[in-house]
């Protein structure tokens, strides 16, 4: 059941903010599967600030995107003809080669969801490595304990509109987010259970955060960098811990980035600032999906999504995202 396949290349490195003349989309010929191979047609795709980072050609924690070839990302996407006595055809999915609406996959570079349980595209988000994130970053890189007053960045986003619930739902007495935008401001209290919520675009950051968490904070969850740490070590109290996932605001620079002027205060609150790579905590991902799973269940996490159609517009899905026009995760649905 050999199908042809569109699929998005890297057909230019991105200098500072990427251009739709940077990807090509570019059809090719998949075969039948051969023993322990599937052929997939992908329902969902991802797309994710890390992969501005791997458009770079600069060595990082993971291999940059090769131009000419098609990009990768998280999908799920449904089996169509299978090589694999284990996985039928009709079974959904998850795996690494998105960016295509068909993949061939070898054995052991996919993995069988239940989607009677969830839906599909959850394993994108909530009960995947979105949700993970944020559980490792607030419980194993800048542990949550009960009463701590939590700081989120980037709080409207597909993590950060997670890290807060998670945050709250592993004790956490205030948690406070910042985003861009009156409504996004408004959908971390009322939608995301945010007790307070900043708008960086109004300026003033600092000063908003103090207003927001008047005794300070004990957990900053960063994905954001810049002036969004500088306020977060201003407001730390002694002995806080910041976990630093990302730093969007930075990832288009074009040159050196100077980081947050005062740092030195670290050093007097005793504060923990530690970097993380989630691929690096797998093992708690069973406990983190049984723990997740019963929080969707009892409606005490809501997985936001904005959802793009069509392969055609997985790139503008993508510069949106960067750009800050999603809530929750952004995703692309591919039709049947």
């Amino acid at each position: 059941m050999s199908v042809t396949s569109r699929e998005v290349h890297l057909v230019a490195r991105p200098s500072g903010e990427p251009v739709p003349a940077d990807f090509a989309l570019v059809e090719t010929a998949l075969p039948d599967p051969g023993p322990g191979q599937v052929l997939v047609r992908n329902d969902w795709i991802s797309v994710d600030p890390y992969m501005r980072g791997r458009m770079n050609d600069a060595e990082s924690y993971v291999a940059p995107y090769r131009l000419g070839e098609a990009m990768e990302g998280g999908a799920v996407g449904t089996v169509i003809a299978s090589g694999d006595d284990a996985v039928p055809v009709g079974a959904s999915v998850l795996h690494s080669l998105g960016w295509r609406d068909h993949a061939l996959l070898p054995a052991g570079a996919f993995r069988v969801v239940d989607t009677a349980a969830a839906p599909a595209q959850a394993y994108l988000n909530a009960l995947g490595m979105i949700g993970f994130t944020a559980y490792v970053g607030l419980t194993e890189i800048a542990p949550v304990r009960e009463g701590d007053v939590v700081f989120v960045s980037g709080a409207a986003g597909a993590v950060g509109s997670l890290a807060g619930q998670i945050a709250r739902r592993l004790g956490a007495s205030r948690v406070v987010g910042s985003a861009g935008g009156p409504e996004k401001k408004r959908r971390l209290v009322e939608e995301f259970g945010y007790d307070a919520a900043i708008d960086y675009r109004e300026g003033r950051l600092e000063e908003q955060l103090a207003l927001a968490a008047p005794d300070g904070i004990d957990v900053y969850f960063d994905n954001v960098g810049g002036d969004h740490l500088r306020a977060a070590i201003a407001a730390a109290r002694t002995h806080g811990r910041i976990a630093l996932c990302g730093a969007i605001s930075q990832y288009n620079a074009t040159g050196p980035v100077p980081g947050p002027d005062n740092l030195f205060l670290a050093v007097g609150k005793r504060l923990s600032l530690r970097g993380f790579i989630v691929g690096d905590h797998a093992p708690l991902m069973g406990e983190y999906a049984r723990r997740a799973a019963g929080w969707l269940a009892e409606g005490d996490l809501r997985a936001e999504e904005t959802v793009v159609e069509g392969i055609d517009n997985a790139v503008t899905a993508f510069l949106d995202m960067m750009r800050g026009a999603n809530t929750g995760k952004m995703l692309v649905r591919l039709p049947g």
